[in-house]
């Protein structure tokens, strides 16, 4: 009784030993343990643990691997399973300590006494994962991919699945083999909804953060392997193949959705991203008007109805659902209508779901002392996904760089900022804000940050283009909000201005816009020029005499529109020994089949159009435009970034003025550089300018002399002064407000 009650004593000393890590008095109690009861296999298990804890793995293994060699078959199975229970529950613990070493440490001796043990596995790449040493090199080292794939009826802790799945994805989602393990769990997998309810947020920020598309697609499908007849999956599925330049198959993955939504809505947002797919297509017209034509019938049943949306997120998402009309039609009127009446619908939703959000951000409008209000230094924000390697990011960086920072501070509000991208563009902008607020994707915690900023102006560069981004000015952090540059107004009730020039918008536009039209004395953007690299592109390769007239055209499909193609084609046709080169991002079998086939009807043959390839870079794309006499650009909707890059390269360019702003953003960037050749007002005027720049060689000189000029003398190429307009415009806007709200004070101006 009494040996026995010593033997219990021992090993309770010795596991106390153990836990408090004094592993060197754990060991030499254990073997007194054995010495005492030889036949009691724990006390080796334990006591090969505590010599494995410090630092002796030799020992250790022989320790335990001596008395495994003793059984017979099935005492071996039973003393492993005894073995394995005591390390995984030491590797629990130290894990639940975050003694992470330790744990990695133990789980690795798991696996080498059972290589097949998936727990094991899964905890073991979960440990890597959070200590930074996960490779790809270690799914197959482990072979955890075929084990899964082998092991298929074996039962699999679901909860440790999913956990292990949704950290790999979290910090490795790019590694090669991550497709294949998602797919090896598939047979494990107890309720599917779950695994979906994992899988779908980690694809959006592979996409959006990420920027890989494609690995986001080939996730999505394995999704739909187990829940085919889930609408979600599909419209996802839709987005990141157009995001991947996969239009077809995301055409079709939106048309699958539509098919299973029930709802108005649903229906609504399956057929825009269909529209979107067969626009960035570029290639499959009459059916995005069919679509569109569609969507219009659906939308005035939602705005009929007044329904109250579902949610924020759908809010959100009903905004950018009407950006696509301006590239159909050249209809200010119409187009506003609609823009205004879905923000305005948006808006009554937003307010009924995030009343108590919306309600606290205007108490603080409304609180605002006077002390504040009449401060030296304006707090001006800009919000924008765009301060990168992006059309907007190009154009906007020179705002930042001549900003008067005596006078403002600067808040740059980042909207799914890439952390670990290597964007020179990106890093210009936050060096020169004094505060970049390097943000994510959840439209309440931007909100926030920017009501804690007591931000005075707010100044949105995406309008409907980003659908989060119009969640946030809805909500109204800001006591003032404008829209600039990235997209014409969004009809948003709650922003306050938007930015325009002489020239963009006509006289009798104020009617149809809900913000009021801020005009800059001269342009709404200007540029000190673009970095140009090395071309790539000569005639000789495109098999074009030397003496031939090139034509050029650079956008994306979405822009294509066939009644422009037609007036472009008819230019081609009438000047002799011309030819027109076509590029931009679209499906390239769609484009040329388009092209080719309203060439037949017009009369131009095939060998005259030239379908050029994509470029490594902006750089390079703007060298090449040097091999182009005549650029011919798109309508009824305009090149912005594409036109400023014509224009500084010094080519002649020629422009369909319409009235809606996407319209006249070439007419306003060529005024603005001294230019009126070119303009023209009606599409007979088009055809003629575009034939007579292609007849007469010395009036294409005259332009591209006049252009190179311009860089010394020219609002849009001068930035500094821009910058200076638009800084005065924001004390403008500014004074206005403390004049409505202290009439009786003394003005901001007049501190």
């Amino acid at each position: 009784m009494s040996e026995n009650y010593a033997t219990s004593s021992i090993e309770q000393q010795a596991f106390k030993e153990l836990i408090e890590g004094q592993y060197s008095q754990a060991s030499n109690l254990y073997q007194q343990a054995i010495e005492t009861r030889p036949d009691l296999k724990s006390n080796y298990w334990y006591l090969g643990l505590s010599l494995l804890l410090q630092g002796q793995e030799v020992e250790a293994q022989v320790t335990w691997m001596l008395v495994l060699g003793e059984g017979d078959e099935e005492q071996v199975e039973q003393w492993t399973k005894e073995l394995i229970e005591i390390l995984e529950t030491e590797a629990n613990r130290r894990e639940e300590n975050e003694e992470n070493a330790n744990a990695w440490l133990i789980r690795q001796h798991i696996r080498e006494i059972n290589p097949g043990h998936l727990s094991n596995l899964l905890k073991l790449m979960q440990l890597s994962l959070k200590e930074r040493m996960f490779s790809g090199e270690k799914l197959t080292e482990w072979q955890v991919i075929e084990r899964l794939e082998s092991g298929a009826k074996a039962r699999v802790d679901n909860n440790l699945l999913l956990e292990t799945l949704s950290n790999l994805l979290d910090e490795a989602p790019l590694e090669p083999l991550v497709v294949d393990f998602v797919k090896a769990c598939l047979p494990h997998v107890e309720n599917p909804q779950l695994f979906v309810n994992v899988l779908i947020p980690k694809c959006l920020n592979i996409s959006q953060s990420l920027r890989e598309p494609g690995i986001a697609m080939a996730l999505t499908e394995i999704s739909i392997n187990l829940m085919p007849e889930n609408p979600e999956i599909w419209r996802h599925l839709a987005s990141y193949c157009q995001d991947n330049q996969e239009y077809n198959r995301g055409v079709e993955a939106a048309k699958k959705a539509y098919s299973l939504q029930h709802t108005l809505f649903d229906k609504l947002f399956s057929n825009y991203l269909a529209i979107r797919g067969l626009m960035g297509a570029g290639g499959r017209w009459q059916e995005a008007l069919e679509a569109r034509d569609q969507h219009e019938d659906i939308l005035k049943l939602i705005l009929e109805k007044k329904e109250i949306l579902s949610s924020f997120l759908n809010c959100c998402r009903m905004y950018t659902t009407a950006y696509f009309f301006p590239y159909f039609r050249d209809d200010l009127k119409k187009n506003r209508e609609i823009h205004n009446q879905v923000a305005k619908f948006c808006q009554t939703s937003i307010e009924f779901h995030e009343k108590e959000v919306v309600d606290k951000y205007r108490q603080r409008i409304r609180s605002i002392p006077v002390s504040t209000a009449t401060r030296k230094s304006l707090r001006i924000g800009y919000i924008s996904h765009c301060f990168s390697q992006h059309s907007v990011g190009w154009l906007a960086r020179w705002l930042f760089k001549y900003r008067d920072r005596e006078k403002y501070q600067t808040y740059g509000y980042f909207i799914n900022y890439r952390f670990h991208a290597r964007d020179e563009l990106q890093e210009l902008f936050v060096n020169n804000m004094d505060y970049p607020r390097k943000l994510g994707i959840n439209p309440h915690e931007v909100a926030e940050q920017i009501y804690q900023d007591e931000i005075d102006i707010l100044v949105d560069l995406d309008s409907i283009t980003l659908d989060i981004g119009c969640g946030i000015m809805a909500l109204k952090p800001a006591p003032i909000q404008v829209t600039w540059l990235g997209w014409d107004a969004s009809g948003i009730p709650t922003i306050d201005y938007t930015i325009a020039d002489p020239y963009v918008l006509p006289d009798y536009a104020q009617d149809y816009y809900h913000e009021k039209i801020w005009r800059l004395p001269q342009t709404y953007i200007a540029v000190d020029g673009f970095e140009v690299g090395v071309p790539t592109l000569r005639r000789d390769q495109l098999e074009l005499p030397d003496d031939a007239v090139l034509y050029f055209s650079s956008q994306r499909g979405y822009k294509r529109h066939p009644e422009t193609i037609r007036l472009q084609l008819k230019i081609i046709k009438q000047v002799p020994n011309s030819y027109f080169l076509i590029k931009g991002l679209g499906d390239t079998e769609s484009i040329k089949q388009f092209f080719l086939d309203l060439g037949k009807e017009e009369g131009v043959s095939e060998d005259r159009l030239r379908f050029l390839p994509g470029t490594p870079s902006e750089a390079i794309h703007r060298a090449n435009l040097g091999i182009a006499d005549i650029v011919l650009d798109t309508y009824p909707y305009n090149g912005a970034t594409t036109t400023l890059e014509t224009l500084w390269m010094c080519v002649p360019l020629v422009t369909r003025v319409g009235e809606q702003f996407a319209a006249r953003n070439s007419y306003t960037m060529m005024v603005n550089a001294g230019i009126k050749e070119g303009i023209a007002w009606t599409d007979e005027e088009y055809v003629e300018w575009g034939v007579r720049l292609g007849e007469d060689p010395i009036l294409r000189q005259q332009i591209s002399w006049k252009l190179r000029q311009s860089r010394q003398t020219a609002p849009l190429w001068n930035s500094k002064q821009f910058t200076r307009d638009m800084e005065n415009a924001y004390e403008q806007m500014w004074q206005r407000y403390i004049d409505s709200r202290y009439p009786d004070k003394i003005g901001y101006t007049e501190r």
